[in-house]
């Protein structure tokens, strides 16, 4: 199991590095966790992301539903009981990723990000790069 940030679901829509991974772990059994709360960043910034790369919004109900298939959203009453203890992991540093993180000691699970602000928190992080 893997917790993915919103950048990584971002980046499955838009084709940048991570779609084939993805499927390629997914089919082989690995489950792919992101919180809802990932998701909905990810659907509140594709728009404008598409736009500004050109590409059109038309298949992006389509492209989100896809990948709906391949990962496992994670609801926040699950990660919920983690907040107070991700917020301090994260002092000084983006406090709105606490969902990500609250995931993966939910389920005590790596995170697949490309965020660095996720680094030195204590908890396993892998880039694109190395999954």
């Amino acid at each position: 199991m893997i917790a993915l940030a919103a950048n990584i679901l971002i980046r499955a829509v838009m084709g940048l590095r991570v779609p084939q991974p993805l499927e390629t772990y997914a089919v082989q059994g690995v489950r792919f966790c992101p919180p809802d709360a990932a998701f909905a960043e990810a659907v509140k910034y594709l728009p404008a992301l598409l736009r500004k790369n050109g590409k059109p919004e038309t298949g992006l109900s389509v492209a989100l539903s896809y990948l709906q298939v391949l990962v496992e959203p994670v609801f926040r009453e699950t990660y919920d009981p983690f907040e107070e203890g991700t917020r301090q992991l994260l002092r000084g540093r983006d406090e709105d990723d606490w969902p990500m993180i609250a995931t993966a000691l939910a389920f005590e699970c790596p995170i697949w990000t490309e965020d660095t602000d996720i680094f030195g928190t204590g908890i396993a992080v892998w880039t694109t790069r190395y999954v």
